[in-house]
């Protein structure tokens, strides 16, 4: 299993010399898109707790909470490298459906999830439907803070 091996911001971008300005494009186009969304280094959830195990570039922070009650931070818009691919995650939603799903046809993203999109390289993505999907996310949380905990609650 591919995994991250950092323990701060700075040994994030490092991690993967060959991916590192694609990390730095799609990082300063978020912090342009969305000033209020705090960027930091999320460490990934321990095992058994509710969440994903693998660490990302956050921006922006809430609790999320399984059925049990166990709570724990998660990124509002999260960036993570993966083996082959980066991923952009978010947790905002749209009339109850995941705002990805909003931009997906304009993104030029090479594979689409439900809250998450995938791509190469930052040029291969429309900046612009990019841009508006990272800043209208921040406007949704910014107004509404549970808007992403009713989502991953299932609400």
């Amino acid at each position: 299993m591919f995994q991250v091996r950092a323990d701060s911001l700075d040994s994030y971008f490092e991690f993967d010399p060959q991916r590192r300005d694609e990390l730095e494009a799609i990082d300063g186009l978020i912090r342009r898109a969305a000033p209020g969304l705090r960027r930091y280094f999320h460490e990934g959830t321990p095992a058994g707790q509710a969440g994903m195990r693998m660490k990302m570039i956050g921006y922006g922070q809430f609790l999320y909470a399984i059925r049990s009650g166990k709570q724990t931070p998660w990124p509002v818009i999260g960036l993570a490298l993966q083996k082959n691919y980066i991923s952009l995650y978010c947790a905002v939603t749209v009339d109850g459906h995941p705002i990805t799903t909003l931009y997906a046809d304009r993104l030029g993203a090479f594979r689409v999830g439900r809250n998450n999109f995938s791509f190469d390289r930052f040029s291969d993505l429309n900046a612009d439907a990019l841009e508006a999907l990272v800043s209208r996310s921040a406007e949704i949380f910014e107004a509404e803070p549970d808007n992403p905990v009713r989502y991953k609650q299932g609400a």
